[in-house]
């Protein structure tokens, strides 16, 4: 039976992960801080092939022996977002880069390594963003997250996804990514303003990169040492577009620009998931299908006014 560790596997994609690559027969170790008081694992403490290790990754020394014994590594453990990242840039860069290099440099010759990254690396681009256009990080989070993917391609050992906009439910929810912020909004408040109503980006459901990372493992060999976008093709929105796609679902939301602030997030770019659509990868769930289920899982979390499903 194939071993998987997740660092960070008690957070957003991480309990989603965990669940999917359980249901799909991988022994599963889940590594986490608990850092934000998150349960989202307890409803996998009874099947046999899942363990759970409360450990810090920035304990390196720890870590090196922890990653010994695994055949697949998924390092998830990350500072996430601008707002985050920029609070503790130190820290940011000891989760977010010290941690891959750690794992990078004590990787045995037979074991695999697949890491996330984010495609706000892009930054803002007036072309159809791929895989070999060039970094423009906006933020200490997307630099952090360059550098450990450089390090990874520098080894040839190792595949990096670059993953869109996540969306959807989890164990470990989240409300402060965009498109679960406007679902979130539109039944709490009613309304949406929107900052640079025109900047555009890529979506891709939670459980589509969960099963993306199994792909990889499946095809490990083909798609070692290398790197790919993960996110819809046909869902290259922008803002006011997903607006309206919310809209759709809660036909009295209003919906407000604002010409004269910006967003905190600058990200502006049309993205080209080909490469990995090329392996035979597809997504299962669509933007629509992330705002029904959304809208769902917020009656839950609205009904007890719950404020902690966010990173910030």
């Amino acid at each position: 039976m194939v071993k998987v560790l997740i660092t960070g596997g008690a957070g957003y994609l991480g309990s989603t992960l965990a669940e999917e690559l359980l249901n799909k027969g991988y022994k599963v170790t889940a590594l986490d801080n608990l850092l934000y008081k998150q349960t989202s694992l307890l409803h996998l403490c009874s099947n046999k092939n899942f363990n759970f290790i409360q450990q810090d990754v920035t304990d390196l020394d720890l870590l090196k022996k922890t990653t010994e014994d695994y055949d697949v590594i998924i390092p998830l453990a990350a500072i996430v977002g601008a707002p985050a990242c920029d609070a503790d840039k130190n820290l940011a860069t000891r989760v977010n880069f010290e941690q891959i290099k750690c794992i990078v440099d004590n990787l045995y010759e037979n074991q695999k390594l697949i890491m996330p990254n984010t495609n706000s690396q892009y930054g803002s681009s007036t072309e159809i963003i791929t895989e070999k256009s060039p970094f423009n990080p906006l933020s200490h989070y997307a630099k952090t997250k360059c550098d450990a993917e450089d390090y990874i391609l520098s080894k040839y050992n190792g595949i990096c996804l670059r993953l869109a906009t996540v969306f959807g439910s989890s164990p470990r929810m989240r409300t402060d990514l965009l498109v679960n912020d406007f679902v979130h909004k539109a039944m709490v408040d009613g309304y949406l303003i929107l900052f640079q109503a025109h900047f555009n980006r890529n979506y891709i459901h939670v459980r589509d990169v969960a099963n993306t990372f199994i792909f990889c493992i499946e095809n490990y060999n083909d798609m070692n040492s290398d790197v790919y976008n993960v996110g819809l093709s046909d869902a290259n929105l922008n803002k006011k577009e997903l607006a309206l796609k919310v809209k759709e679902h809660f036909p009295n939301l209003v919906i407000k620009e604002d010409e004269f602030k910006s967003d905190f997030d600058n990200r502006n770019y049309i993205v080209s998931n080909d490469k990995l659509e090329s392996f035979g990868w597809k997504p299962q769930y669509t933007i629509e299908d992330g705002i029904e289920e959304l809208s769902d899982a917020y009656k839950m979390i609205i009904k007890h006014n719950n404020r902690n499903f966010t990173n910030l």
